[in-house]
Parts: C-alpha cells; sequence; structure tokens
C-alpha cells in the first residue's frame, strides 16, 4: 500500500449523477476507483454543478439522481473508511476558487478545450452558448485543485482537461507564488525542522540545483513530506525553495490513464443510456439474463449449422471482459466450426455477469433500506471536503492579497 502522506499520494475524481448506474460505468471507472482507495488518499465527488453544463434546464430529479448513485458507489465497494466521498455543490469553495481562477484564465484557453466544440457538435439540439459550458473545464481543474492531489486517474479523452488543469496551477503560481520576503520565510521555515534535516535538506538542494541529481530532488521532497512541525504553507513554500522557484501554492497535477476494457452494450455499441443497450448494476437478475440471451450475434449464423466469426459478433466483447483465456478458445473453436450454438456461447457471459452483479445488489438493498446511512457518509465526507478546501482558499486568499484582518 502507498503511504497516504503528501499531496503526491492523493487522488481526486468525479461523476455526474446520471441515477443508477451500468456496467460500462463500473468497468470505465467504479472499479478502478474501488482498487485505488487502498493505494491513495482518495477524494470522488458527485459533480453536481458539471451536470448543469449541458442539461441546466433539466433539474428535476438531479438529487433523486445523485442518491443513487451514491448507493451504486457504495455498493460496488466505495468504502467511506478508505476514501472520502461528497457532493461538489454542498463545498461552495468550489465555486469560489472557481471564480478566482477565472479572473487569470485566458479566454482561449477554454475555446481551445477539445470537448468545447465536440460536445458542441454532438449536442446541436442544446442550447451551449453559455459561459457554464466555456467556463466547465475551469470549474474542473478548481474541482481538482482544490485538493492538491498528485495524481488525476482519466480517460484519453480527458487528458486535456488535466493539461489545463496544469497550466492553470503553473501560471497562478506564476503570479502569485513570488513573495517579496520569499528566501527569508522559507530559511525560517527550514529552521523549523530541525539542525540536521536543515543540513540534509540545503546539500539535497545544492545536489538538485547544481547537478540535476534526481535522487537528493526525492529525498529532499521525502523529509519535507515528512515533516509534522512545520504548516502546510512553510512545507509548499520549502518545495518552492528547493526547486529554484517560487512558493507552490497549486499543485500541478499527473494524469494517469486508466486501464479500462471496452465495455460494450447489448448491441456492440459503447454500453450508454442514450443508446438503450445498458445492463443496470441494480437490475434484476432475471432482466439480466434475458437481455443477454436476446443479444444479437453474428449475422452469418442463420442456422445453428452454419459457421461464425466471433470477432463480428457482440457476445464477443463480452468475452474479452469476462471470460478466461480457456473460456475464449472455447468460444473461438465452437463458433467457428459450428460446434456450439448461441446460446451455448452466451451461457458463460451470463453467468459471469450474475456472479458479478450478485453481491454488488446484495450492498445496495441494504443501502436502500438504510438511506440515514447513505446521507451521513456523504455528510461525513463533505465535513472532510470542507475542512480540505477551506486550507486551500486560505492561501489562495492570501497569495491574491484578499485576506483581511
Amino acid at each position: 500500500m502507498v503511504s497516504s502522506s503528501g499531496p503526491n499520494n492523493r487522488i481526486v475524481s468525479g461523476m455526474r449523477p446520471t441515477g443508477r448506474l451500468h456496467l460500462g460505468n463500473y468497468h470505465g471507472a467504479l472499479k478502478n476507483w474501488v482498487r485505488l482507495q487502498h493505494e491513495y488518499d482518495c477524494f470522488f465527488f458527485v459533480a453536481d454543478w458539471h451536470a448543469l453544463t449541458t442539461h441546466y434546464e433539466e433539474t428535476g430529479d438531479i438529487s433523486e439522481r445523485a442518491w443513487d448513485m451514491v448507493i451504486d458507489w457504495l455498493a460496488a465497494g466505495l468504502n467511506p473508511g478508505s476514501s472520502t466521498l461528497f457532493i461538489q455543490s454542498r463545498v461552495p469553495e468550489h465555486a469560489e476558487l472557481h471564480l478566482l481562477l477565472s479572473m487569470i484564465t485566458p479566454l482561449s484557453w477554454l475555446e481551445r478545450v477539445p470537448t468545447y466544440k465536440d460536445q458542441q457538435e454532438k449536442l446541436k439540439e442544446r442550447d451551449l452558448s453559455t459561459y457554464g459550458f466555456l467556463g466547465y473545464p475551469l470549474l474542473q481543474s478548481a474541482d481538482i485543485l482544490m485538493y492538491k492531489p498528485g495524481v488525476v486517474p482519466v480517460g484519453e479523452d480527458q487528458v486535456a482537461h488535466v493539461e489545463i488543469t496544469r497550466e492553470v496551477a503553473r501560471r497562478f503560481n506564476h503570479i502569485f507564488g513570488r513573495e517579496p520576503d520569499f528566501e527569508a520565510r522559507a530559511e525560517t521555515a527550514l529552521k523549523k525542522t530541525g539542525k540536521k534535516n536543515a543540513r540534509l535538506f540545503n546539500d539535497m538542494r545544492k545536489r538538485w540545483q547544481e547537478q540535476g541529481d534526481e535522487e537528493a530532488l526525492e529525498v529532499a521532497r521525502a523529509m519535507l513530506d515528512s515533516q509534522q512541525n512545520i504548516t502546510k504553507g512553510d512545507r509548499e513554500r520549502l518545495f518552492g525553495y528547493l526547486e529554484g522557484g517560487g512558493r507552490e501554492i497549486l499543485v500541478e497535477p499527473e494524469a494517469r490513464l486508466t486501464e479500462t476494457p471496452k465495455m460494450p452494450g447489448l448491441d456492440g455499441q459503447k454500453m450508454s443510456k442514450s443508446y438503450g443497450n445498458t445492463i443496470e448494476l441494480r437490475e434484476s437478475l432475471d432482466s439480466v439474463e434475458e437481455k443477454i440471451r436476446r443479444m444479437p450475434t453474428d449475422p452469418a449464423r442463420v442456422r445453428r449449422s452454419d459457421p461464425g466469426t466471433p470477432e463480428k459478433c457482440p457476445v464477443w466483447d463480452f468475452h474479452k471482459v469476462y471470460s478466461d483465456e480457456d473460456t475464449r478458445a472455447w468460444v473461438q473453436k465452437g463458433c467457428t466450426t459450428a460446434g456450439i450454438g448461441c446460446l451455448e456461447c452466451k451461457g458463460p457471459v451470463i453467468d459471469a455477469v450474475r456472479k458479478e452483479l450478485e453481491p454488488i445488489q446484495e450492498r445496495a438493498r441494504e443501502y436502500e433500506n438504510d438511506p440515514d446511512t447513505v446521507r451521513g457518509i456523504i455528510q461525513e465526507g463533505c465535513e472532510k471536503a470542507r475542512a480540505e478546501a477551506r486550507e486551500t482558499l486560505d492561501e489562495v486568499r492570501q497569495a491574491m492579497g484578499l485576506q483581511y484582518r
């Protein structure tokens, strides 16, 4: 397990509240979150403000969809003891940081985000000529930068959003991280670490700045991460002093591409509610079995005796997600030689999906019957998130000259 001390071992990610989740959501992100919570200090949030950027006229059931999604998170294995779960709009500091970052972010940066024009093209029927839609990548940046994560798990289509987040952090630090008495403050902070650590820091700082010794840089960073008697502001000030710049107020996160299998829909397209081809995590197992049995197969197999090509069959994509090598070899041989029929081919998939969903649905029923526990988990998560957010905003306000006494 990776230690959760220090910002580089923190992860932040969110989902729009779409209601009950399906297998595409589970394999595309949620299953990965469940794994990451045991390796990192994780903050996962319901991105309800983001839902308004494209569907601002459809807010009637947004809270219901949010609670449904949280139940699915918990049922899938997210543990409030291992990760912080909260709702974006219940941490209003996100909105303030978004506003403050908007003061320094060039308009052209938002207009060039690839998803800006892509979404406008895909959602032509909606009026997306709003600041909320244009500015949602910056709101996403605020969501991330608020918690100073080192890593943001994303799919390929979201890498550009992490990149603009890095650019915004870099620009903010460049403008506001240059304190007039920066070096004096850094030296004062260094004394608080003790003489031995101060000597180690100065030695590593010299080796890094004069020789580019990356090992020295890591040693000094690890020493700062372990310090309990300096403030977060002093730690960030010393990080900047170590690397030869100013104070790092906002951390530049790294994008981490998540390796997720393509979860096909029942018709071979991407699984999506808009295509009507999903299997929900809480769907009755009888319905799940019926849906898989009715899946289209290779059109060349008109009769049981006709050989087929697995790669042309949507069921094969399910085998690639759920079946082991032996089962896939059995499918390949049986389909291409007409040794098995399509219903036989679907049998292992049905069994695997049922096995995956049964424990999830059992846990979901417990949470459905105990809504107070679900609300309590979110309340606790919101309080923890707000405490972290207030610290970041205090630093941002101070750096921008907005602290009043």
